[in-house]
């Protein structure tokens, strides 16, 4: 299946930097609670997709991507990223942020253990994957956890006078169903 991004280290750095820009500290465990809820949340609100390439796994401290928190592990890792996410991905981050930002590692840690997700990948043994099909039926249940619509909320669009809309993305050479060729 296909991620939104090329890689863990991209989503990671968004949130490092927006902590750093804010002036909070950002523990790793809270960075890896962060991706966690990140990648759950997505898969949630975008039908199953991938926001990044990465492998959770159900270590002591909480769901952990290996490759992210060994890179971390002496601080901010000097490797190539891709600082500049497309605005679908950053309007997600965000979300992810001003709900999750604020809490206390150990709050989001605790939130992310109490999944089922995260518990049947605990019962298979130490470190075993947290499969993403796991994570995505956990969070559509909002097991512990905030329902999507309390943590990304559609962007409500209005008319002149007020009335709601819908807008959808627009895809050059495409014709709305109703409408019949000329």
């Amino acid at each position: 299946m296909p991620a939104e991004v090329n890689n863990a280290f991209d989503i990671a750095f968004f949130f490092t930097d927006t902590a750093l820009a804010e002036n909070e500290h950002l523990q790793p465990q809270k960075l890896q609670g962060l991706l966690f809820l990140s990648q759950a949340y997505f898969s949630v609100a975008f039908k199953g997709r991938k926001l990044m390439p990465a492998v959770f796994v159900a270590d002591e401290r909480g769901p952990l991507e290996p490759n992210v928190f060994t890179a971390f592990s002496k601080g901010r890792p000097d490797i190539d990223t891709d600082l500049f996410l497309h605005a679908e991905v950053e309007s997600f981050l965000d979300a992810i942020w001003r709900r999750f930002g604020h809490m206390s590692a150990e709050k989001i840690i605790k939130m992310t253990k109490d999944t089922s997700a995260y518990k049947k990948a605990k019962n298979r043994g130490h470190r075993a994957e947290i499969f993403l099909s796991d994570v995505r039926e956990s969070f559509i249940h909002a097991e512990n956890t905030p329902g999507v619509n309390q943590v990304v909320k559609p962007k409500l669009y209005r008319t002149q006078s007020g009335k709601n809309v819908t807008v959808q993305k627009w895809t050059p050479g495409t014709k709305p169903a109703n409408e019949s060729p000329k």
